[in-house]
């Protein structure tokens, strides 16, 4: 059977997604999947082969290729002149071929990152590496400066890193807001499949991740990691993000706060809330994601969504994913407002 050129696209994306997830006997479940000859299906994995896409490791058992590329810029190199010398140096020719949407995206990011070792980490070195495989291009960019985490709690006075931490998820976060809007950190991290950075034995994620996939990076015990992975495939736009999150004039107005990564347990104190609450007031509405939570004590409830709500009614709070005890407690403090 002769296959389409978007047939035999979908049949190599899912033979090397299965190779990715570690799945054994991959011929069998790509013919099993597109309903074809196991001979057929051994020759969409051995033109993959021949292509340098995947390597054998042992019988029936593969693995991406991978390319790694490291660079190193010091203080007083161009790198630290302009925040789009790394992405031409380091990144444009490794994507050439991809999409616009996804060619916008990384220099949005590279330039906003970059920038950030440039402006603020006091750093003497920064390290870029890319890493890429037919799926998808990783970037990672370290300094041997400040510590964000540090940085941004010794600057607001904050009471612990994770404090630090937590204010990075609401975005508009920024140490030199007379040169700074502070939303760089925030739109990469939604643009991005995978975002988190690391500093201080700390770590600020977007989701959260297994450790083997940190393990694989290398850690630093000083300065600032950032790792940013994006599919090679994505179909999302700067443009759709940035709309996601602003009004029509373009103004940044909505902030979503996973509550999973604010805190290490379920919340429960006053004191928590007030934590959270804090810069909320610049937004028009805030998403509370209390995916994985179990339930909320009635002081947090009450000081986020009764005294902090009264207060700011302009700011609309609007929770998700709430659990059978946390909406039991959401309407316990709610029914008599």
């Amino acid at each position: 059977m002769k296959y389409s050129n978007d047939m035999i696209k979908s049949i190599t994306l899912y033979i090397l997604e299965k190779i990715e997830q570690g799945r054994g006997n991959v011929a069998r479940a790509t013919a099993d999947a597109f309903d074809m000859s196991l001979n057929t299906a051994h020759k969409y994995v051995g033109l993959l082969l021949k292509d340098g896409i995947i390597n054998k490791s042992k019988r029936d058992s593969y693995a991406l290729a991978q390319k790694k590329y490291e660079y190193k810029f010091t203080r007083g190199d161009r790198a630290f002149e302009s925040d789009t010398y790394a992405y031409d140096i380091c990144v444009e020719d490794k994507i050439s071929s991809l999409g616009e949407n996804i060619k916008h995206i990384w220099t949005y990011a590279i330039s906003e990152m970059v920038n950030n070792v440039i402006e603020h980490s006091n750093a003497d070195n920064m390290y870029v590496t890319v890493l890429q495989n037919y799926l998808k291009t990783s970037v990672i960019v370290t300094d041997d400066g400040v510590g964000i985490f540090n940085k941004i709690k010794s600057h607001f006075n904050l009471p612990s890193l994770d404090e630090a931490i937590c204010e990075l998820f609401k975005g508009k976060l920024t140490t030199d807001d007379s040169n700074h809007s502070g939303e760089g950190i925030f739109f990469t991290s939604k643009m991005m499949d995978s975002f988190w950075i690391r500093s201080d034995e700390k770590i600020f994620a977007v989701s959260k991740f297994e450790p083997d996939i940190l393990s694989d990076i290398g850690g630093t015990k000083s300065g600032t990691q950032v790792f940013m992975s994006l599919s090679n495939f994505s179909k999302k736009s700067a443009k759709e993000i940035f709309d996601a999150y602003s009004d029509t004039d373009g103004s940044f107005n909505t902030t979503r706060v996973p509550l999973k990564n604010a805190f290490d347990s379920a919340p429960i104190s006053r004191s928590q809330a007030k934590r959270l609450c804090n810069r909320l007031e610049s937004f028009e509405e805030v998403i509370l994601d209390f995916l994985d939570i179990e339930w909320m004590g009635q002081g947090f409830a009450h000081q986020l969504f009764v005294v902090f709500a009264k207060a700011h009614p302009s700011v609309i709070l609007k929770p998700i994913n709430m659990s059978d005890g946390v909406l039991k407690m959401y309407n316990h403090v709610t029914k008599t407002v």
